[in-house]
């Protein structure tokens, strides 16, 4: 069975993400920090007959991400690994000029530093699958000026960008930038709480999401609405 860990993997789009992929036999590993919630995560994805490791933690933690990849390693090898769990900064979502300087280093220590020392940790099983790969769970935040998103949408920028360095540098391993769109997440709850409009389920991001892992297209940087509308 192909291997695959999500991290970020309790709730959400790493759930729901985590379930598209026990549906169609994956075996999982799973990194959140609230490990009641990521249990819960990983018995509803054993409930299509894989193997889930829950293994609670902080992906910061460079001792978290060692433990990530040797549960991979247990469980046969790494063939996908999916850089999901995100910090906003700030909550609620304020202007740049009254941005915590420690809560935007605290995003990018989340986003984008977090997610570059799991791919070291993970690369020498990625590169052994042949056919390894790597997710990066990106934003729109990342492309477009949004007010009060600067300190979230630079890391993700920043993110998109150590992607794209890294496909050119691992040419045997595809490397994608996901843009989820908008979903009805806690994250996005956290950001801007006053927001009572209704927003798609993160489950609708499973079709893309699985058309990217599945069809394996170049790495570059895909948005799951284009990709589940080429499916």
């Amino acid at each position: 069975m192909p291997v695959a860990v999500i991290t970020g993997g309790s709730k959400g789009l790493g759930r729901a993400l985590a379930a598209g992929l026990a549906e169609r036999g994956w075996d999982l590993v799973l990194g959140a920090r609230t490990a009641p919630v990521l249990e819960e995560s990983a018995a509803a994805a054993r409930a299509y007959g894989t193997r889930v490791a829950a293994v609670p933690g902080d992906v910061r933690e460079a001792a978290h991400r060692r433990e990530l990849v040797a549960a991979a390693g247990r469980f046969g090898g790494l063939d996908l690994l999916v850089s999901n769990a995100s910090a906003l900064g700030a909550e609620p979502l304020v202007p740049l000029a009254r941005l915590p300087i420690e809560g935007l280093r605290a995003a990018l220590e989340t986003n984008v530093v977090a997610a570059l020392g799991l791919v070291q940790e993970a690369l020498p099983l990625l590169r052994a699958s042949g056919r390894g790969s790597v997710v990066a769970v990106s934003s729109d935040a990342a492309a477009e000026a949004y007010g009060t998103w600067g300190g979230y949408g630079a890391s993700k920028a920043a993110l998109d960008q150590l992607a794209a360095v890294l496909a050119v540098e691992e040419p045997d391993v595809r490397v994608w930038s996901l843009d989820p769109g908008d979903m009805a997440t806690d994250l996005y709850a956290a950001a801007v709480p006053g927001d009572t409009d209704a927003r798609p389920d993160p489950v609708t991001v499973v079709p893309g999401f699985l058309a990217l892992v599945e069809g394996r297209p170049a790495s570059g940087r895909y948005t799951a609405q284009a990709l589940a509308a080429a499916r």
